[in-house]
């Protein structure tokens, strides 16, 4: 190590979190106890003392009520098999009357495979905040992945249910409908989203600029949040209307708010 730790990391810096306090003791192996440890999840909105106290018990009375999800560990309570993955790193400028100042910009997708897919976009000053931003970002606007056939109802849904586009910018982007076994039939990026979404089969096509990674990601996002904006006569049937859960549990909030609150 350059630092003469001994470490053999090859790092000048001392943060290279080897554990032998190189450098100006920067090394995260010593001294900082307590970060391992699991902190409890205090929720700051209505909605996260309903899921934290068991009383919604699935992400589809959420997305039945359009109620706004404010915090991750929501999503983690009602998706504990949600991947993760980094599409693109880019650094970003912006000029100052010093120069230019440099962050990094992440775009993030979060999806278990089964109907559920999030995007995500962050800027910060170092790379792993950027990173771990986007993947909050994403877990906040997740949304449900409506699936359909080709042709005979045969099996488990496995494409879109009809011709959905999205776009953004100059990108558009069109998903058709395919037979099982066609695959995912589109780009590197529009792939992994809609692999993450669950999609088995489906033929894509696209213009524009699709180059630019982060319009092309919002347009094929916008595509896929589409497939729920179609009302199918399969979704004819009466609506037997219910009431929210911030209707159906006024009593209770009213009293865990009075509650005090657990400290840190």
């Amino acid at each position: 190590c350059g630092c003469g730790c001994g470490c053999g990391c090859g790092c000048w810096c001392g943060g290279c979190g080897c554990g032998r306090g190189c450098g100006r003791g920067r090394g995260r192996g010593r001294g900082r106890g307590g970060r391992d440890e699991e902190k409890v999840w205090v929720p700051m909105t209505k909605l996260g003392r309903l899921v934290r106290d068991g009383k919604i018990t699935s992400i589809e009375e959420v997305f039945l009520f359009s109620i706004p999800v404010k915090e991750s560990e929501i999503i983690d309570r009602f998706l504990p098999t949600l991947k993760d993955e980094v599409l693109k790193i880019m650094p970003v400028q912006k000029q100052t009357r010093a120069g230019q100042r440099t962050r990094f910009k992440a775009f993030v997708v979060v999806g278990d495979g089964d109907g559920h897919v999030g995007l995500g976009v962050k800027s910060a000053k170092e790379v792993a905040t950027a990173i771990r931003g986007g993947i909050i970002a994403a877990k906040l606007s997740v949304i449900p992945v409506r699936r359909g056939y080709w042709g005979n109802r045969i099996g488990k849904p496995h494409t879109v249910p009809g011709k959905l586009t999205g776009k953004c910018g100059s990108v558009r982007l069109r998903l058709v409908p395919a037979p099982r076994g066609t695959g995912i039939v589109a780009a590197r990026v529009p792939k992994k989203l809609l692999q993450m979404a669950g999609v088995e089969d489906v033929f894509t096509s696209s213009t524009g600029h699709t180059r630019t990674l982060g319009n092309f990601a919002k347009a094929t996002f916008e595509a896929i949040s589409a497939s729920y904006g179609f009302l199918t006569p399969d979704l004819w049937k009466e609506t037997k209307f219910a009431k929210s859960p911030f209707q159906k549990y006024t009593d209770y909030l009213a009293e865990s708010s009075k509650a005090p609150r657990p400290t840190q």
